[in-house]
């Protein structure tokens, strides 16, 4: 075994010692980029930022900490050093399974319910499109908050099987207790409902789902969940089978920080004869997952990263990483709630929101008038965010502070939005 095999065996290790609580006797390569000084800024200082603007829109993508981008850097080298020779003797042979079930003790799961893919985007289609118990006359039922791709796989699936498909629209403001009235009535208004999209956190406006609740609702009447976790996995603090959900997707370049192009499937143990297989799969047995997620010649350098990623991830515990983004997020939103013209979209309640909530001006409802205050921040204040779309009162704008913002930059944020208000 080459030496950098056995490197590669040392983070899988610590990573998977991490997931479990435990300490990481492999993660020296981490402790010589973790900065001395407090939990919170030596998290900040590890990571590479632009200087000149202050970057809001985090719920894009999560950038590598300067550890992982370095771990990267040198999978990429060795992987057009050895080619294919290392790849077919190492690497397929046991570095990806290996990779699979650090992943899977990190998430919760078994390995045999965890398959890699590219995303979170590509997870959920696979799952919707290949959902075996539909039949013609049923019911499939989306939110007006989840992602645009996943609704239009659901309309597609719908379609294809000849079944109906219920938007349930949430309504703000919004409480707890509101959502689960709103999936309470809808579901019992189509009781012929078979297959359900839930969205934990919504790249609309944040809101966080109460998603324990909603499964418990859909289960009670025969409805099958797929839940899309692409904003929620390393961000907020679960386990995958806690939440009830026997098909997920779910992303490892957001809150992970792992390298573009990495996320996961995860089908429940007793579930996997009810997802088909991929379009045909000679490389597994139908009873392996992997049979259901086959996406050809993966990048092997950010696939070889995960175990870094989850290392560096796993260095403060999740519980702690989500109760400080949550209160990045209330340090701006408490500086502007008292302001009439501003209209925050995720509530105060405790678990409806994480990193992530949107806000609009009163009477700025189109996206257009929302992308063009997008720009007005980037240019006149230089913080970037982005627009949104498909909320119940109209377009936003989406806020998305991560582990290296600084509360000096939200400051300056919420700064700007009263001055704005003041314009209206």
């Amino acid at each position: 075994m080459s030496t950098f095999w056995q490197a590669r065996r040392t983070w899988l290790r610590s990573a998977a010692g991490l997931a479990l609580g435990g300490t990481a006797a492999g993660a020296s390569a981490v402790d010589e980029l973790w900065p001395p000084g407090k939990e919170w800024d030596r998290l900040a200082a590890s990571y590479d930022v632009a200087p000149g603007f202050a970057n809001l829109e985090n719920g894009y993508y999560g950038i590598m900490a300067r550890p992982v981008a370095e771990d990267f850097k040198r999978n990429i080298d060795v992987l057009n050093r050895h080619n294919s020779y290392f790849l077919r003797r190492e690497f397929d042979r046991e570095g990806v399974e290996a990779i699979r079930t650090t992943l899977a003790v990190y998430a919760g799961a078994a390995t045999g319910e965890i398959a890699l893919t590219r995303g979170a985007t590509e997870s959920l289609q696979l799952l919707i499109a290949n959902y075996r118990l539909l039949k013609e006359g049923d019911t499939l039922m989306v939110g007006n908050l989840d992602y645009d791709a996943m609704i239009d796989a659901m309309q597609d699936k719908a379609r294809r099987h000849g079944c109906a498909l219920v938007k349930v629209e949430l309504p703000e403001p919004t409480t707890r207790q509101s959502v689960i009235d709103a999936y309470d009535r809808a579901l019992r208004a189509n009781p012929r409902t078979r297959l359900l999209l839930l969205t934990h956190v919504s790249h609309r406006t944040g809101l966080v789902l109460p998603v324990e609740e909603l499964v418990r609702l859909a289960k009670a009447r025969s409805v099958d969940v797929i839940l899309d976790a692409a904003h929620s996995w390393g961000q907020l603090d679960y386990r995958i089978p806690a939440l009830g959900a026997d098909f997920v997707g779910a992303n490892l370049h957001k809150w992970i920080g792992a390298p573009l192009g990495l996320g996961f499937l995860y089908i429940r143990a007793g579930r996997l004869q009810d997802i088909a297989v991929e379009r045909g799969n000679s490389l597994f047995p139908d009873t392996d997952i992997r049979a259901r997620a086959h996406t050809g010649t993966t990048n092997a350098a950010a696939v070889m990263t995960i175990p870094s990623a989850l290392t560096f991830h796993a260095r403060i515990p999740l519980a702690e990483r989500s109760a400080y983004l949550r209160g990045l997020r209330d340090h701006w939103v408490r500086q502007v709630l008292d302001l009439p013209q501003v209209e925050v979209l995720t509530p105060e309640e405790a678990g409806m929101a994480g990193a992530i909530t949107s806000f609009r001006l009163k009477g700025r409802t189109s996206f257009e008038a929302n992308a063009a205050l997008a720009r007005t921040l980037a240019d006149d204040y230089r913080i970037f965010t982005v627009a949104r779309s498909g909320a119940a009162g109209g377009g936003c704008i989406r806020v998305t502070p991560s582990w290296y913002t600084r509360k000096p930059e939200l400051d300056r944020l919420a700064q700007a939005i009263r001055a704005l208000a003041a314009r209206t």
